[in-house]
């Protein structure tokens, strides 16, 4: 292996040197390129006058105020968004009326309902990232698009129709694409790779908390809010919800910070360190203004990318088998129990998701291990489902219900993190591949609303979910030989496609160290 030169030795000869200012870095599949020579990579001063003891102690402090800033707001905010995009699943066994039954409708245009909002969903997804990442103010961006979204769901109230239900539900997904994925994109631009598993659990709470209350809330409005003023209680779901997304959005504009970099409630010293430590995990500079972000660049990279598609196809595979979610009121009610009884039940599989998902997410980021973290989870996840559609008996069938949505959400939310450790840099490349990856994950959605026939077994859909489940596994295998054999060649300091050694990925522990892709 070659040695490694200190940073302070790696300087530009005449401007076109591979190995001159290596701060932004376009990974592609074998390695890097397109390396721009603009700033040489040193420590801020405020950064290089700590001791190491005292940086540590500095970073943990600074991180959990990062943590206590971020996440109140955007967990509550994706909530909301979860539960604005799949409360149409618990209006339907609300009130004496649901909503199928009020609008006149079949099964397969209430299928249509719900399969039409990810249509919308996947459309926005892409150009929404990469204008969030030009402008860099997701202080005001994200908190806006929510105030949009809340008020078309809060329409949704007003819907007489089978057509204008399906209008509404288009919209609604067109506008609420905004915001995972480019909040998965605002993470990433404050933590680590190794940080990253754990806060993107943390986010995911958000839509497993509103699955787990989505069923209590219907089942309270149900029982003291159907016929108030003349409306049914679905109606009331939506305007109630509706409004409450509209004040957190408010509120949003006041409390969320844009990048750091742009952000205005660090100390001097705070900022610099908040920046430097995300240049050293990869030896590349993240986000530094509006002016250097090209609008379809990132896109171009991306999808040049043969990880990204690795990437795509596997969180594809998740969502698919994640489907069951759309319809899980409708699932747990095969059990024989009433509307409410049914709609309390949805409760406990969230909970348990949620708790799953943290551990399984601290020990990802405590190890730098990704595969396992994922396969794991699915085998269970392929378990329940073959169990659910082979006995219609009580007990063994809750027990499925209970592992189905853990075993999905729980590896889910690990390739969340894996694709900003994968896809590190630059950022408008990162921002593109999240969106893109989500944008046709999400077309999964489309076809498997159309699944859920058959009750109570669901033979189709459960069979469908574990063979997409599968596919998921074989691609997170892929995707580890791949990482795998691309750390190898790092390990050797092998010239890469544009030739640039290993030695010069990182700086600071990481080039000590050399980049290497978690696997």
């Amino acid at each position: 292996m070659s040695a490694m030169a200190p940073i302070d030795q790696i300087q530009p000869s005449d401007g076109k040197d591979a190995h001159a200012g290596i701060d932004q870095l376009d990974y592609v599949e074998d390695g890097i390129a397109d390396i721009k020579p603009d700033r040489t990579m040193q420590a801020p001063p405020l950064v290089r006058e700590m001791t190491a003891d005292e940086r540590k102690r500095k970073e943990r402090i600074m991180v959990r105020k990062i943590d206590f800033r971020l996440f109140p707001p955007v967990i509550v905010m994706y909530i909301m968004n979860y539960l604005d995009r799949n409360n149409i699943a618990t209006a339907r066994l609300s009130g004496k009326e649901g909503l199928q039954e009020s609008l006149d409708m079949t099964d397969q245009q209430y299928e249509t309902c719900v399969s039409i909002l990810f249509v919308g969903y996947i459309l926005m997804q892409v150009p929404s990232n990469l204008f969030l990442n030009k402008v860099g103010k997701p202080a005001l961006y994200l908190p806006a698009v929510m105030i949009i979204w809340g008020t078309i769901s809060t329409a949704t109230a007003a819907a007489q129709s089978y057509g204008g239900l399906v209008a509404i539900r288009f919209f609604l997904g067109f506008i609420e694409a905004a915001y995972f994925p480019g909040c998965l994109y605002f993470l990433s631009c404050w933590y680590t790779r190794k940080e990253l598993a754990f806060r993107s659990a943390i986010l995911y709470a958000g839509s497993l908390i509103s699955g787990a209350f989505a069923g209590l809330i219907a089942a309270g409005i149900t029982d003291g809010m159907d016929g108030k003023l003349g409306l049914e209680a679905w109606r009331w779901l939506f305007i109630i919800e509706g409004a409450i997304t509209i004040v957190i959005a408010a509120g949003a504009f006041l409390i969320l910070p844009n990048f750091p970099r742009t952000t205005n409630w660090l100390s001097e010293e705070e900022r610099q360190l908040a920046i430097w430590r995300l240049q050293e995990d990869v030896g590349v500079d993240d986000w530094t203004s509006s002016e250097e972000q090209g609008f379809w660049h990132g896109f171009a990279l991306a999808v040049k990318d043969i990880k990204v598609w690795v990437l795509m196809v596997m969180l594809l595979g998740i969502v698919s088998s994640a489907s069951v979610t759309n319809f899980f009121p409708s699932v747990v009610q095969t059990l024989g129990y009433s509307k409410i009884i049914s709609l309390v039940l949805t409760a406990p599989p969230y909970i348990l998701a949620m708790i799953t998902a943290f551990l399984n997410a601290l020990h990802a980021d405590k190890t730098g291990e990704r595969f396992l973290h994922v396969s794991i989870p699915l085998l269970v996840a392929i378990v329940a489902f073959i169990l659910a559609a082979a006995t219609t008996s009580m007990a063994p069938r809750y027990v499925a219900m209970m592992l189905m949505v853990p075993g999905v959400y729980t590896g889910y939310v690990i390739v969340l993190a894996w694709i900003s450790n994968t896809i590190a840099r630059p950022p408008a490349k990162r921002a593109a591949a999240l969106a893109l990856i989500n944008a046709v994950s999400n077309a999964s959605q489309i076809y498997a609303s159309y699944m859920y026939s058959g009750a109570p077994r669901y033979i189709i859909a459960f069979s469908v979910n574990c063979g997409t489940a599968v596919l998921s596994i074989l691609m997170a295998a892929l995707l580890r030989i791949m990482l795998v054999r691309l750390n190898k060649k790092l390990d050797r300091g092998e010239m890469l496609k544009d030739g640039t050694t290993g030695a010069a990925q990182g700086q600071g522990e990481a080039m000590r160290k050399g980049f290497r892709y978690l696997v």
